[in-house]
């Protein structure tokens, strides 16, 4: 049995712990990273990065197919394309191996040792990995809990067969003739309309009176447009019941209370996340918990004095940008820095037709918090840039205090308007006012000028509405 020794190990090669190890490695902090599987974790290797690769590749796609139709105003045109699904996913696994290898370089390059392998912990300082060669004991003297989360899988629908996860969604050889969704999150709607852009027949079936309900209903209204024009048929207030006899149906209550069945080659079964906080020893160590999370503080500890914990298996919001940050934090931590969690805005961003953006508080959150506000807002139809986009559906609005135009939220739905989301988040951080928006050259022709007509907006004298 092998023993090594190091100032700081993390568990998980996430987003957050491959982060947290690079940093720490960089201040010449003595770290060792242990990972069961690929680095990069769900966002790498099953979540971000291949959900967006075949997200874009369902675009162009239908994009194309549109062409084809002679109903595109653009001029173009093209034949009737096909889609050759196995290949797409052959593409996307490419990206993914070269991210993976990138992250493996950086970890090497920041001097980490890398242990590949399942850590289960002996006690607070002390975890064992069983690799291929053996067992491996590692002992430190500050220990990071980066293990993140998985799909939740429903007792009545258990992954398996026709019933799969997101991970599986993403490996598929060919499109489903038809796919059920169950639930109506971001993530059963980002892969839902992917799939219905390749030809799928899409039901998803949403237990709560509306889809992607933590958004307000004005910023999800131009995605519930797009549903019906990709003929995505949608079931809310429905209750998921499990599969058919044959296996070829989703077995659903309606709203009404009625029984129905739903058509489907395969089922995807989307309705949350769970932490992974089992099979790695927690019964030896005593944590808190804040219901299934692991509770921390301010700087990510846990009640374990030496005890870190990022990312998922902490609780929501579940992004890979959040627990990059807090990894970050961390390993300054561990090197002897002054660090503690302020964030004014973690940027949510919904990869759906259109583009859902959140940074800070919604109008209701805002007007809970401050009383009086005020509320900028700019429809893309009046913005330049979108129309030569062909994507004039939706807008960006600002959200801010009425005494002191302190700018508390900004949201916007639109055509690729993700990437608007770092001038959003860095406004919030910045403390910004309506004015400093309002006052800042925003480039023409660009959708961001949409974020500062916004502004304008809620100042009173927006120049193009």
């Amino acid at each position: 049995m092998k023993e090594i020794s190091c100032k700081l190990l993390v568990i998980g090669a996430g987003p957050g712990g491959y982060v947290c190890a690079i940093r720490a490695g960089q201040l010449g902090v003595d770290t060792v990273i242990v990972e069961a599987g690929k680095p990069g974790g769900t966002c790498l290797n099953v979540g971000c990065i291949p959900s967006k690769a075949l997200i874009h590749a369902a675009e162009e796609f239908e994009k194309i197919a549109h062409m084809a139709s002679g109903k595109d105003p653009l001029g173009i045109k093209v034949a009737a394309p096909t889609l050759d699904l196995a290949r797409t996913v052959g593409w996307k696994d490419g990206i993914v191996s070269r991210l993976n290898s990138g992250v493996a370089g950086l970890l090497k390059k920041a001097g980490v040792k890398t242990v590949h392998g399942w850590a289960k912990f002996r006690d607070g300082k002390t975890v064992e990995v069983e690799t291929e060669t053996g067992t491996q004991v590692i002992r430190a003297e500050t220990v990071v809990i980066a293990t993140g989360s998985a799909p939740v899988e429903l007792p009545f629908l258990p992954f398996g067969g026709p019933v799969i996860s997101s991970t599986e969604a993403l490996a598929q050889s060919e499109v489903p003739k038809k796919l059920a969704v169950v639930g109506g999150g971001y993530i059963g709607l980002e892969l839902g309309m992917a799939f219905a852009k390749m030809g799928a027949k899409v039901t998803v079936v949403e237990a709560l009176p509306r889809v992607l309900a933590q958004y307000d209903a004005e910023l999800t209204r131009p995605v519930l447009k797009r549903l019906g024009e990709l003929g995505v048929e949608v079931m809310t207030g429905a209750k998921a019941k499990g599969l058919s006899t044959k296996g070829d149906a989703l077995l659903v209550e309606t709203a009404d209370g009625k029984n129905a069945k739903v058509a489907a080659d395969k089922i995807l079964v989307t309705v949350g996340r769970k932490p992974l906080t089992e099979g790695w020893g927690l019964e030896q160590i005593d944590l808190d918990r804040a219901g299934k999370f692991i509770r921390i503080d301010d700087q990510c500890r846990t009640s374990m004095r030496g005890i870190y914990a990022i990312g998922d298996v902490t609780g929501e919001p579940m992004l890979a940008h959040r627990a990059m940050a807090q990894g970050e934090m961390v390993a300054e931590i561990a090197a002897g820095h002054k660090r503690s969690w302020d964030k004014r805005a973690i940027p949510a961003i919904c990869f759906t037709d259109p583009e859902l953006v959140t940074a800070g508080l919604s109008p209701e959150e805002a007007k809970a918090l401050a009383g009086e506000i005020k509320i900028g807002q700019f429809p893309f139809a009046a913005n330049g840039r979108a129309m030569t986009k062909q994507g004039e559906d939706g807008f960006v609005r600002v959200v801010a205090r009425a005494d002191n135009h302190l700018v508390l939220g900004i949201q916007a739905v639109g055509q690729g308007v993700s990437e608007l989301s770092a001038a959003f988040g860095l406004a919030l951080e910045m403390g910004a006012r309506l004015e400093d928006i309002a006052g800042t050259i925003h480039a023409h022709p660009t959708q961001g000028e949409g974020f500062q007509e916004a502004a304008l907006k809620a100042l009173g004298h927006a120049l193009h509405i």
